[in-house]
């Protein structure tokens, strides 16, 4: 007799996107990784969600968690600290 094996569960795919939209220079800027893309803003605009980007994914890292495993509250409140003042 089968084993009846469980239902699958469908895969989480996640990524974060940033989008400046205060650029007036003219140059395009494009940074993207693994599980993100960041376009546009101004050079100060690009550089901030860059920085907040990496050190989401360091306390990420830190806490063993994947981007798909983690709720929006936490994810909101983890940007929020990752954010350069």
């Amino acid at each position: 007799m089968k084993k009846k094996s469980a239902p699958k569960r469908p895969r989480r795919a996640a990524g974060l996107l940033g989008v400046g939209l205060d650029n007036d220079d003219g140059h395009k800027r494009v940074t993207t990784g693994e599980s993100f893309a960041i376009l546009g803003g101004s050079a100060e605009t690009h550089e901030k969600m860059t920085e907040t980007v990496v050190k989401t994914f360091e306390e990420l890292k830190r806490r063993r968690k994947p981007l798909a495993a983690v709720e929006p509250k936490e994810l909101a409140e983890i940007l929020h600290r990752s954010t350069p003042r």
